[in-house]
């Protein structure tokens, strides 16, 4: 009896070829009245299929703790000193702007130009909830996946997929493929 080792989108490194490489697909291999699948191959897009021993997940830095568990963002409002009086009466909380704070400092985060505030100043106060809540739902998308990689029997058709969604959604956050050189875009 076999349980997947490495989901898709996961970043691996592949031992017999000596390279990276993302999981394109998990095979399960079922034999019919067990419950488990027998074996499991990866599907790396190298020309074969992969055993787990033939792979190595990535290490995370000790040092370095993922995002979702440790940070909180929040909408902090900051005093926009340089806002003209006429102005202010178009702006949703006027003298203010919001500034997406993302360490305990308040420091760190996503701040907006003025002139781009005052041109759609609901756009970017949206835009601040969004990424203030950006930790949130990716939580969410974990526990999904997790609910569903548990209950895998249990789990409804549409949640299933939602679980997909959620783990190409996660892998695109933490495993951004370095653009690759080619002659087009190499300077002379």
């Amino acid at each position: 009896m076999a349980k997947a080792v490495f989901h898709k989108g996961q970043r691996v490194y592949v031992k017999p070829v000596a390279t990276w490489a993302v999981i394109e697909a998990v095979n399960p291999q079922w034999v019919k009245g067990v419950e488990e699948p027998l074996r499991v191959s990866y599907d790396t897009g190298l020309g074969r299929d992969f055993q787990a021993h033939e792979l190595a997940a990535e290490e995370k830095d000790p040092h370095k703790p993922d995002l979702i568990e440790t940070e909180n963002w929040r909408v902090l409002r900051a005093v926009n000193r340089l806002a003209a009086d006429s102005r202010e009466h178009q702006h949703p909380f006027p003298g203010t702007y919001p500034v997406v704070v993302t360490d305990e400092k308040d420091w760190g985060g996503w701040r907006v130009p003025m002139a781009e505030y005052d041109r759609d100043p609901a756009r970017i106060e949206h835009q601040s909830r969004i990424i203030a809540n950006a930790l949130r739902l990716m939580r969410v998308a974990r526990e999904i996946i997790e609910f569903a990689q548990d209950n895998p029997h249990e789990t409804p058709a549409a949640l299933m997929d939602l679980a997909r969604q959620s783990e190409m959604v996660l892998a695109a956050i933490y495993h951004d493929p370095k653009p690759k050189l080619d002659a087009s875009n190499v300077a002379a």
